[in-house]
């Protein structure tokens, strides 16, 4: 049977010997590189189940490996590590193309469960795909295709984008609350305490709304969630 193959790109040796050694106990295949420009060679020549990327790396920082990885595979999973706390790294991180993000130092367990987690949803993604093809505001989104039509151009989607939109567009109008939410995409503890969920809104903002500090399609709903309309003028007919 093949093991799952991790590309690692860590810089740190004792955190990487530590990764290396847990994936491959949890029977995982690991690609490790210490720079940027190596993992960039390894995903234009290799297929890889995911990758966990860190942030701060020598020369091509991790910014960059995950802005050039979207544009050879938009659907790879990706997992950030960071050692920074400010808000502005971990929105930049989301921003560039990861799927999620761990702050340094965290708990094996933790990120065990995370990679699991990554893995598991892109194996349920792929055999559940079909085709799912969604208009509004201008917007065309194909859910099988991974792709988006929108008023700034053609827009590559991730997998985890994918099904928070599919979460979104099959409950159009109803209030989906963050535990909904954390658990429908990402498989979180409905209790767990991050920041991606609203990362994530931002960046759906971001490619379909007109104006994104003024959503009319994907809306807030204080103290409740997060609420989808397809057309908000007949809302409020």
């Amino acid at each position: 049977m093949n093991r799952p193959s991790v590309l690692l790109v860590e810089d740190e040796p004792h955190i990487a010997r530590g990764l290396i050694f847990n994936l491959e106990e949890e029977g995982f295949r690991v690609v490790h590189f210490s720079t940027g420009e190596e993992a960039i060679e390894a995903l234009a020549r290799e297929d890889f189940a995911l990758v966990v990327l860190d942030l701060m790396l020598p020369g091509i920082d991790g910014i960059q490996v995950c802005r050039r990885l979207r544009r050879l595979d938009p659907r790879l999973p990706v997992l950030m590590l960071t050692a920074r706390g400010e808000e502005k790294d971990r929105v930049a991180g989301l921003s560039a193309g990861a799927d999620d993000y761990l702050t340094k130092p965290f708990s094996l367990d933790e990120f065990l469960l995370r990679v699991k987690g990554m893995l598991r949803r892109s194996a349920w993604y792929h055999r559940t795909n079909h085709a799912e093809v969604y208009s509004f505001g201008g917007n065309r989104v194909d859910l099988e295709h991974a792709v988006a039509q929108t008023a700034q151009g053609e827009q590559n989607l991730t997998e985890l984008e994918v099904r928070m939109l599919r979460l979104f567009f099959r409950r159009e109008g109803e209030v989906l609350s963050r535990a909904e939410l954390l658990e429908g995409v990402w498989g979180m503890a409905p209790d767990a305490e991050t920041r991606t969920l609203d990362n994530f809104i931002v960046r759906l903002r971001r490619y379909f709304e007109g104006d994104p500090a003024a959503p009319r399609h994907f809306l807030t709903v204080r103290g409740r969630g997060y609420r989808f309309l397809r057309d908000p003028d007949a809302e409020n007919a």
